[in-house]
């Protein structure tokens, strides 16, 4: 029988955003970052009440299909508690549907916070799990859960009737690392980008992109230099190009002049990691071409805070 929580328990939660693959390591690395959603819940009598601000004001839904709303109620769930009623704050920086990590930061979010008012029965690794379950890859919603940089993966049973396992662990990333975010001002489906890939690829595509991944991993700790070579790619951002032609444009140009550029997660944003600013020459032109420039440290993992009103 599970527990019902008192009302006026509240957690207020803080999310990273996140960039996803990094180039070669598609539905595997993924970098914290730091540009940040934030969300109230609060345990009332009765009913469900959401408000949001900021990014997607007026553009999310207002029920029990927010995705916030889900996984607050898959966090309960599994932390055996049940809430007589909600009331759930959103007020979101990170971009939506841009490849930001909106979508698992919401994930996150609402598990997390359901943890906290639960008393944190559940594990960081449930965590991963129950966010990474909405997406169904686990590179984002490990990257905000955990902060820095992930190495994600994902073990599908051989029964195939039991669920998925999302698993990763945490990398440290060098300090001198920055992320530089070129953001166009139209949204990108993930899963209409992902029906241009191809079903099948080459072993030279494969190898080309398992040795390019080893590289990034080491990149990203302790060798920044060979972030332009780490972040190669042949399995998705060529095929993905044909439907996001203004990223790719910009990913080619910043590439050809040297800029550790790629695609960030299915798009469309424009993702540059690099060790020094980025001649602020070339960012005036990106937002000539009106794209929204965030310069962003990488984030640590996601915060929260417990009270009572």
């Amino acid at each position: 029988m599970s527990i019902l929580l008192e009302v006026g328990t509240k957690a207020t939660v803080s999310v990273p955003g996140s960039s996803a693959n990094l180039g070669p390591g598609f539905d595997t690395l993924g970098l914290a970052l730091g540009i940040w959603d934030t969300v109230e819940v609060e345990v009332t009598d009765a009913g469900l009440e959401i408000e949001v601000y900021g990014e997607g004001e007026g553009e999310l839904p207002l029920d029990g299909s927010h995705l916030v709303v889900k996984a607050i109620r898959s966090g309960l769930t599994a932390a055996n508690v049940e809430a007589p009623g909600l009331r759930v704050v959103c007020t979101n920086a990170i971009p939506q549907s841009r490849g930001l990590g909106s979508s698992a930061a919401a994930a996150v979010a609402g598990v997390v916070a359901a943890n906290a008012l639960a008393d944190s029965p559940l594990t960081g690794e449930q965590i991963v799990q129950l966010s990474s379950a909405f997406e169904g890859h686990p590179d984002n919603a490990a990257a905000s859960v955990l902060g820095s940089a992930v190495v994600s993966w994902t073990t599908v049973p051989v029964d195939g009737r039991s669920q998925p396992s999302y698993q990763a662990v945490q990398l440290p990333v060098h300090p001198e690392i920055r992320a530089t975010a070129l953001v166009p001002d139209f949204h990108a489906s993930t899963q209409a980008v992902r029906r241009v890939l191809p079903d099948h690829v080459t072993h030279v595509d494969a190898r080309f992109n398992v040795s390019r991944t080893a590289v990034m991993t080491v990149a990203l700790q302790n060798h920044p230099e060979l972030l332009w070579e780490g972040t190669r790619d042949r399995l998705h951002q060529t095929y993905r190009a044909e439907v996001l032609p203004v990223t790719a444009e910009w990913i080619n140009r910043l590439r050809n002049r040297g800029y550790a550029a790629y695609l960030s997660g299915a798009g469309p944003t424009v993702m540059v990691l690099s060790t020094e600013p980025i001649d602020e020459r070339i960012l005036d032109q990106a937002r000539e071409d009106n794209l929204r420039v965030l310069e962003l440290e990488v984030a640590g993992p996601v915060t929260v805070e417990v009270g009572t009103v």
